[in-house]
């Protein structure tokens, strides 16, 4: 089984972000999952504009709902670890393994709860300053940064 870290993005909205996401994946070799329906088309302009030519380097892996992608990670046997809003612990206090996924919600409404359940650990980005979220792509760099880091 391949053991590098994964990003999924449920149901992502903005195409800028996704593309952006797939190019620094390409640049840190992680993979990526999408978990579809996506709120714009994968083939979208802004999509390919935001990823350039890193798209064709992306290790992508699209999944048409929820239900395959959980089917797929449980086959594989990972854990699911889940980027909100809601959560306590600070991703920076969380030991990273590797073969990890970390999950990222959709920028319009996160995720259900039913996949909130479903995770092993729910992480925060502390906001000292007072806000109430960041940028989802600059999300998953901060979070991919540390995993990496962690990881070696």
């Amino acid at each position: 089984m391949d053991q590098r870290l994964r990003i999924a993005l449920y149901q992502p909205d903005i195409a800028g972000n996704t593309g952006t996401i797939l190019r620094m994946a390409a640049c840190l070799g992680i993979a990526v999952d999408l978990i579809e329906p996506a709120g714009f088309d994968i083939s979208d302009r802004a999509l390919k504009r935001a990823g350039m030519d890193y798209l064709e380097m992306a290790a992508l892996t699209r999944h048409v709902d929820f239900d395959r992608f959980e089917d797929w990670r449980k086959s594989e046997g990972r854990r699911l670890v889940l980027l909100s809003t809601k959560a306590a612990l600070p991703y920076t206090d969380f030991r990273f393994e590797a073969g990890d996924i970390v999950m990222l919600g959709r920028e319009s409404a996160g995720v259900p709860d039913h996949v909130h359940d479903l995770a092993f650990e729910r992480l925060i980005i502390p906001m000292p300053g007072g806000g109430r979220s960041l940028n989802v792509a600059l999300s998953a760099a901060m979070v991919a940064g540390e995993a990496i880091r962690q990881l070696g």
